[in-house]
């Protein structure tokens, strides 16, 4: 399981030259400036996304967390997630600058509502961001 979440990790989304994602297995709260973080303490993993704007996009113009269930999130993620790894495998015909990385987001595991909350409005930013509709 371990495996899988650090290779959820890998994918995500190091999007256009300003942005980067830092993945580790530790509790950082020294974040850069504008950084997110989305993790789940109980499956020991962390994703901090570095991308200008997200940060701002959650805190201005995206619903809140409990706007949604989890399961909603979690359903939208499914799509999400599916149609960001076509596009991240085809390179030819999609911009491998905004879709780098494979997401491999095992959709059997509850990673919770912060995660999900947050991985869903990163695909809405990125739309919002790259005016791309990935769903």
């Amino acid at each position: 399981m371990k495996s899988l979440v650090t290779v959820f990790l890998i994918l995500i989304f190091i999007v256009g030259c300003n942005s980067t994602i830092n993945t580790t297995q530790t509790n950082n709260t020294n974040l850069p400036e504008g950084a997110v973080r989305i993790a789940n303490d109980s499956l020991e993993y962390e994703i901090t996304i570095i991308d200008i704007g997200f940060e701002s996009y959650l805190n201005s113009i995206a619903k809140p967390a409990n706007f949604y269930s989890q399961s909603y999130y979690e359903t939208k993620n499914i799509f999400y997630v599916s149609e960001w790894n076509i596009r991240a495998q085809n390179p030819l015909r999609y911009n491998s600058s905004i879709y780098e990385n494979v997401i491999d987001y095992n959709f059997n595991i509850n990673y919770g509502l912060d995660v999900n909350y947050k991985l869903y409005n990163y695909f809405k930013f990125v739309e919002y961001k790259y005016k791309v509709k990935l769903y």
